[in-house]
């Protein structure tokens, strides 16, 4: 009788558990991680991101997993030695892989996008930026990751790509919702502009007011299921390092002797530089009549003159151009009006966080900071930033009114649009440039996986099955030690 129960009870089991209703549920996704140096004018920087295998609506949810700048200048400063310019990476290479399971290092796209400086140096000497471009392919291709390319990005894109990464950043494609357990797009969504400022060229993207648009200047994507075209424009030449070439030359032409006067340079500062340091760059290596053909050494002497410093910044502009168009902003170049809250980044940030201008101060507080900061003496200056860069500390008097310049008469914010502007640097704990925006687009070409399922139990139903066990096991139990007993 006994054993009888016990096989009634273990009957009764089975038929329970092959009732309980199942359903498929989700593993959490594998992270896929993906690599991006940015090898700008002036430096390069390796960006490493990761996102979720299950992408979002064709699109990664990428964040930040590390930033590393490399040591020396940028890739283009190495036209005379290219194997350098590969050599230069190896340290950031070593460190972005060091975040990367070694099962997972030769599954990591990998890409290096080169910008301003590198533009510059094809217009110059295309073979020495197509050695250059060799020889960073060949280290990259050293290392175990998918290596997808090293290529010379087009200002344009440079633009595009920081525009995406400022929004994706500061949630305006998709923002996580505790409620719906998921990624939703925020309603009335505000899509904001970017300004990038580099070493040898400047962008702005934005949605225009409208949809009338010169297509010539536009960028359309997709990114997490919705399509925008915007207006984005990159001014080569108009970087901050190029300026202030351009207007070393355009005073040393004015003077044309040994000794020139620079409004821009704090009072009691000198720098001497040789006329040759022009045919350096596309930007300057025009001929000029005013300028020597040799390579005289010519002294420039600070004189600290805000006013004056902000004359000889604005004749850098080709404003006369546009004539009466109010959708030009400066050498001729269409631009429908600024509209909506905009992000400043790069050079904009660092030269007004020098400043103390990235606090949302008004226009008139910004231009009373930059003028009494023009107007102290080199010996002022050092002795109050002693820690400060001296190459960097006498530049930033024409950096910031250089900033102005541009800001207000090319890209025509004014005293109201003014307090559109946010500089910033980073947004949480990612960097706002580029790199993002272009692993962000690129995930799009990477298939994604689909979610390893497996067959659970509901939770409510699982736990009344087991319950009904443990009571099923106990009374037959019980029921044996009657018997026996």
């Amino acid at each position: 009788r006994a054993i009888a129960g016990a096989l009634v009870a273990l009957s009764i089991i089975a038929l329970v558990l092959s009732l309980v209703r199942v359903e498929d549920v989700t593993l959490p996704p594998t992270l896929k991680h993906g690599l991006v140096l940015d090898a700008g004018s002036s430096h390069t920087s390796l960006f490493v991101y990761q996102w979720d295998a299950d992408k979002e609506n064709d699109t990664g949810v990428v964040s930040q997993a590390l930033a590393c700048h490399a040591q020396g200048q940028g890739i283009s400063s190495y036209a005379s030695d290219p194997p350098k310019a590969g050599e230069s990476l190896r340290e950031c290479l070593e460190r972005g892989l060091e975040a990367v399971a070694a099962a997972e290092q030769r599954e990591v796209p990998a890409y290096l996008g080169a910008t301003a400086g590198m533009r510059l140096l094809r217009e110059q000497n295309s073979s020495a930026a197509a050695q250059i471009l060799a020889e960073v392919t060949k280290t990259m291709q050293e290392y175990p990751v998918a290596f997808r390319g090293a290529r010379i990005l087009t200002g344009e894109e440079e633009g595009a790509y920081g525009w995406i990464t400022t929004n994706y950043l500061l949630d305006s494609f998709t923002k996580y919702s505790p409620r719906a357990h998921g990624w939703l797009r925020p309603e009335a969504a505000n899509v904001l502009g970017a300004l990038d400022l580099g070493g040898a060229s400047t962008q702005i993207s934005f949605v225009p007011e409208g949809t009338e648009m010169n297509w010539d200047e536009a960028s359309t994507f997709t990114l997490y299921g919705f399509n925008y075209t915007i207006y984005t424009h990159s001014y080569l030449c108009y970087g901050q390092d190029e300026m202030l070439r351009r207007l070393a030359k355009e005073l040393v032409a004015v003077r044309g002797d040994l000794g020139v006067d620079h409004p821009c340079y704090p009072r009691g500062y000198t720098e001497t530089i040789s006329l040759s340091a022009f045919r350096t760059s596309p930007c300057t290596n025009r001929s000029d009549p005013r300028l020597a053909l040799h390579d005289t050494k010519v002294t420039l002497e600070g004189r600290g003159n805000a006013s004056a410093c902000l004359a000889a910044i604005k004749k850098l502009f080709n404003f006369s151009a546009c004539g009466q168009s109010q959708d030009c902003s400066f050498d001729g170049v269409y631009q429908p009006p600024v509209r909506g809250h905009f992000i400043a980044f790069s050079a904009f940030y660092y030269n007004f966080k020098f400043l103390n201008l990235t606090k949302g101060q008004s226009l008139g507080t910004a231009r009373e900071t930059i003028q009494h900061f023009c107007t102290r003496s080199w010996q002022d200056l050092s002795s109050s930033y002693p820690a400060e860069n001296p190459g960097r500390l006498p530049k930033y008097c024409a950096n910031a009114n250089y900033i102005l310049t541009l800001l207000l008469d090319a890209y025509k914010f004014n005293e109201s649009s003014w307090k559109d502007i946010s500089f910033q640097m980073k947004a949480g704990s990612a960097d706002v440039g580029w790199t993002l925006g272009y692993m962000l687009n690129l995930t799009n070409m990477i298939p994604a996986e689909a979610p390893l399922w497996a067959k659970g139990h509901l939770p409510s139903l699982w736990a009344a099955a087991v319950a009904f066990i443990i009571l099923t096991l106990a009374s037959g139990l019980a029921a044996l030690l009657l018997s026996f007993w």
